[in-house]
């Protein structure tokens, strides 16, 4: 029996890639739902989706990243899906490496699965000053948590039931993909990097600018440390 799969797919001013990222999804090979979560989006993103007939929720408040994955989470348990799998809006990520993603989940060797643009090193691998911070963080996870993730940032995720159970109910916000492999981490989460290729942004702009570089950076290395000493109170 095949596992229903919920593709979650947040979005903010994605107006000009959300058609894209929902066909190729389509046209994938892969039997799945997808949920499009609308986090207030300020261009014609939810018109677009209204017009071809788009799977979607629009939030009335920007909630940011973190609200808009725990919403799609918050709907995989409450529908009985089996396994969620995160994918950005913005047409980074390629749909067909979701069997790889899914297979470690499927057969039951991890709990929540990571697409990794650092294993084989191919395809878009950001700008270096950004590969740096992810390097830092990635060491900061291994210490704190012993997780050696190496594109921790990544958002091309997939976890099982337990997990959408887990993070429908703890899921970090603002910039919360490091944060939540260290919260899952410590609740026992067996976690794998499966390789696959990212391409760049073909339209739009992404939200992480110089200045919210370095916020992110300060803020989710605050964020890791607290998790961490947070469950060490717990113990």
């Amino acid at each position: 029996m095949n596992p229903k799969i919920l593709v979650i797919i947040p979005s903010y001013n994605e107006g000009e890639n959300i058609v894209k990222t929902v066909n190729n999804l389509k046209n994938c090979g892969t039997e799945l739902d997808y949920l499009i979560i609308n986090d207030c989006s300020t261009d014609n993103s939810e018109q677009i989706m209204k017009d071809n007939g788009f799977e979607y929720v629009t939030h009335p408040i920007n909630l940011g990243i973190g609200g808009g994955v725990q919403c799609g989470y918050k709907y995989a348990l409450k529908n009985g899906y089996d396994i969620a799998i995160q994918h950005d809006g913005d047409g980074q990520h390629d749909p067909k490496y979701i069997e790889k993603v899914i297979k470690p989940l499927v057969d039951g060797s991890a709990d929540i699965t990571i697409g990794s643009r650092f294993i084989e090193k191919e395809g878009f691998q950001s700008s270096a000053s950004r590969r740096m911070g992810i390097n830092f963080l990635s060491f900061l996870i291994k210490l704190v948590c012993g997780a050696d993730i190496k594109d921790v940032t990544s958002g091309y995720r997939a976890v099982n039931r337990k997990y959408i159970e887990f993070y429908a109910n703890n899921y970090p916000s603002d910039y919360p993909e490091p944060e939540a492999i260290v919260s899952a981490k410590l609740s026992g989460a067996r976690i794998k990097e499966i390789p696959v290729i990212m391409k760049e942004r073909e339209n739009g702009v992404s939200s992480i600018n110089l200045k919210r570089s370095v916020y992110y950076m300060i803020k989710v290395s605050l964020s890791i440390l607290i998790c961490r000493l947070s469950n060490w109170r717990k113990i």
